[in-house]
C-alpha cells in the first residue's frame, strides 16, 4: 500500500492574489444579505473582516459561503497585529490560516498597524515608529503570515492622528521596504491618505506621488468624521461611517488614471444603509475604473 506524503509546507511556493479586474466591491454585511442574492450574480465582490468569521459554523459562515458562490472574495484581517514587536499570535494565525483555506479569497490583506501588548487586546489599529528595528519585526511578521497562510498578503496603509519623534524613515519608503523585503503587495486606502495628511498638514497628493503604485493589488475608499482637537483645528477620523469624500474621490481618480484599474473596495462598517446607497457607492468606483480602462483611455486619446 502506497502512503501519500504530505507536501512540505516550508518549500511551496507562495500562491499570489487572484486576478478579479478592475472591478468595484463592497464590504459585506448581513443585513444585506437577501437583498444581494436576490440580484444574483452581478459585477464586482466582497470584502469581510477575518475576524468576524474564526468561528467554526452557525448563520456567519451561511452567509458567506452563499455570498462566495457567484462572488470572489476578498480576505481582510483586522487583528494580527503585524507592527507589534511581540510574536504573532499562533493560534489566531491558525484560524486565519483555516479561513483562507475555507474560502480561497481573490485578495488577502492586513493593516501596518499594531494592537495587542502582552495579554492585553486594543480594539483599534494603533501606529508605529518607523524606523529599522520596526522595519525588521514588520518583515519579519509579514514572512511567518505569508509562510503560514502559503500566499501573498496586501498590506495597507494606515490612518494616523500622531506620528512618532523617533521615525527615521518617512511611510512610503517604510512601505516599500516592506514590501521589497517580503514580497507583499500592497492595498492603498486613499481615505486614510487624506486623512493622515489633514491630520498631520502634509500633501496627499506628494504622498501618492511617492507611493510604490507596482505594488498596489486593491485600492480602499471610505467615509470620515470631522471632530476638532484641543487647540480646535480640525481633526478627521477614519470612521467608515459615511460616504466617500468628494476630496477622496478626486484623490481616487488620480491614481487610476495613473496606476490603471485596480480593484476598488468601498468600506462602511458604521451606521450601516440600506444595501442600494453601498451599492451606489460602488457603482461611482466603477464608473471611474470603467473611465480610466485602458480600452477607453486609448478610445480617448484615437478620438482626439
Amino acid at each position: 500500500m502506497t502512503t501519500a506524503i504530505e507536501p512540505d509546507a516550508s518549500v511551496m511556493p507562495l500562491r499570489y492574489s487572484v486576478p478579479i479586474g478592475g472591478v468595484a466591491g463592497t464590504s459585506f454585511k448581513p443585513e444585506h444579505l437577501q437583498a444581494i442574492l436576490s440580484a444574483g450574480r452581478q459585477r464586482g465582490f466582497f470584502e469581510v473582516h477575518a475576524e468576524n468569521y474564526m468561528g467554526a459554523g452557525g448563520p456567519p459562515h451561511r452567509a458567506l459561503e452563499a455570498i462566495r458562490r457567484d462572488h470572489p472574495l476578498s480576505l481582510h484581517g483586522v487583528c494580527m497585529s503585524i507592527g507589534g514587536p511581540q510574536p504573532l499570535d499562533k493560534a489566531h494565525l491558525a484560524r486565519f490560516r483555516g479561513l483562507v483555506a475555507r474560502y480561497q479569497p481573490a485578495l488577502v490583506s492586513e493593516h501596518l498597524a499594531w494592537s495587542t501588548h502582552e495579554t492585553r487586546f486594543f480594539n483599534d489599529l494603533l501606529p508605529l515608529p518607523y524606523t529599522d528595528a520596526t522595519l525588521h519585526h514588520v518583515c519579519d511578521h509579514i514572512d511567518q503570515m505569508q509562510e503560514a497562510i502559503r500566499r501573498t498578503i496586501l498590506l495597507e496603509n494606515p490612518s494616523t492622528y500622531l506620528a512618532f519623534a523617533e521615525s527615521t524613515i518617512s511611510e512610503t519608503d517604510f512601505i516599500r521596504s516592506v514590501a521589497e523585503r517580503t514580497g507583499c503587495g500592497l492595498l492603498l486606502d486613499i481615505n486614510n491618505v487624506f486623512v493622515s495628511a489633514t491630520n498631520h498638514g502634509f500633501s496627499a497628493l506628494e504622498y501618492l506621488a511617492d507611493f510604490p503604485m507596482s505594488r498596489v493589488g486593491e485600492i480602499h475608499l471610505a467615509g470620515h468624521a470631522e471632530q476638532a482637537d484641543d487647540d480646535g483645528d480640525l481633526l478627521l477620523i477614519d470612521s467608515h461611517d459615511g460616504p466617500v469624500a468628494d476630496a477622496v474621490w478626486r484623490l481616487y481618480e488620480i491614481v487610476i488614471r495613473r496606476c490603471g484599474p485596480v480593484p476598488t473596495l468601498i468600506e462602511w462598517d458604521s451606521k450601516i444603509p440600506d444595501w442600494p446607497i453601498l451599492q451606489a457607492e460602488a457603482a461611482a468606483a466603477q464608473a471611474i475604473l470603467d473611465r480610466c480602462s485602458p480600452a477607453t483611455l486609448t478610445g480617448d486619446r484615437h478620438a482626439a
